[in-house]
């Protein structure tokens, strides 16, 4: 729908002052030539230099046409995930979906497959961290990338670091945030933390508070088990569960060579405490991902044979940030000065001949 309306382009003040003079000077031309001294000048040139008055003053009042359409917005949901490849993330204390104990770092992997599943439309970008955090999969729609980086994580080997620290991811996930939100301003930004929640740097743990700036919402997921287990020693980012295998397919060689030996030789190394001398355990600390959800604002859910983030709270969330279309009414303001541009220029032209032909004349 359009309508007519008066939008002046130098705004109201100087508008307004120039269609003044312009109506004032329109006004002294006809009381002059009606009841003062107009010489030779005829009534049709008091009403040509009456109309320029009027005409120039009308422009500077900006006629203009506004036009009111509909416009459909797509809210779309970027999804950020953060996957925790520490040594403890190899303990098999885990469950998902089922009974069946797992490692950690498979339930992770599980969870994020369930989590791509649950943001159909949406975008993608995956930060795995260990002793330090890594932008694997930039912000991508593909999410079959996501899946296919996940199938790739082992865990990082024992000896890279002295201790785990959750904010390893910290800086790296600033930095991933911001430059999503300063590209897609209008997105809906979701973070998944996966962690088992476990703090054994000696160093304090940073806040994960400023992150709230760029997220709408936050979910820190636990793997693992209160109980907990004992740590594999991984070398060259080997999963415990391959180290199991081979251990177990080893194992079986050496019980047809009949080599005591060589059993000894294949048998699962552990990492050990250095208090005890003893294999170390690893437990999921509830405590630590409540504190992060917390920072967040957002929520924990733990994984377990009942919970996975194909339902309860995550599957919430993806409801609430799914993509979505809203209408929006947007109203433009069209200038049409150019006729009164043409006339003008065409009253002044006559006015121009006009006074040549005079000047000629009374040469």
């Amino acid at each position: 729908m359009s309508t007519f309306t008066f939008s002046p382009l130098l705004g109201w003040p100087v508008g307004g002052t120039i269609a003044l003079v312009m109506l004032a000077l329109a006004i002294v031309e006809v009381v002059r030539h009606t009841f003062g001294d107009a010489g030779d000048e005829t009534m049709l040139s008091c009403v040509r230099r009456m109309l320029i008055c009027l005409t120039v003053g009308a422009m500077a009042l900006g006629p203009s046409m506004t036009v009111s359409t509909t416009s459909r917005a797509v809210n779309n949901t970027d999804v950020v995930m953060a996957v925790d490849v520490t040594g403890s993330m190899a303990v098999k204390d885990a469950t998902y979906g089922s009974d069946e104990l797992t490692t950690r770092l498979n339930a992770a992997k599980q969870a994020v497959d369930d989590v791509t599943k649950a943001y159909a439309d949406s975008s993608f970008a995956a930060v795995r961290f260990g002793a330090s955090g890594t932008l694997d999969v930039p912000l991508t729609p593909d999410a079959a990338a996501i899946r296919n980086w996940a199938t790739t994580l082992a865990p990082e080997a024992t000896g890279v670091s002295s201790g785990s620290s959750l904010d390893a991811p910290l800086d790296q996930l600033i930095t991933t945030l911001n430059d999503i939100r300063t590209t897609h301003p209008d997105d809906a930004i979701v973070l998944y933390l996966i962690t088992d929640g476990e703090q054994t740097s000696a160093q304090s743990r940073r806040t994960f508070s400023t992150l709230r700036h760029y997220i709408n919402d936050a979910i820190v997921v636990g793997v693992g088990s209160t109980a907990g287990g004992r740590i594999p020693l991984i070398k060259d980012g080997a999963s415990s569960d391959s180290s199991e295998s081979d251990k177990s397919s080893e194992s079986s060689e050496s019980s047809e060579s009949g080599s005591a030996e060589s059993k000894n030789s294949n048998a699962q190394q552990w990492v050990t405490d250095p208090d005890t001398g003893q294999p170390g355990i690893s437990k999921m600390d509830e405590t630590t991902l409540k504190n992060l959800a917390d920072e967040l604002g957002g929520s924990m859910v733990t994984t377990s044979a009942q919970n996975t983030m194909a339902n309860g709270r995550s599957a919430e969330a993806s409801k609430k940030w799914s993509v979505g279309a809203t209408a929006k009414q947007r109203t433009r303001t069209n200038p049409v000065v150019w006729p009164l541009a043409a006339i003008a220029l065409i009253l002044i032209a006559w006015e121009m001949g006009s006074t040549i032909a005079m000047s000629r004349r009374l040469l």
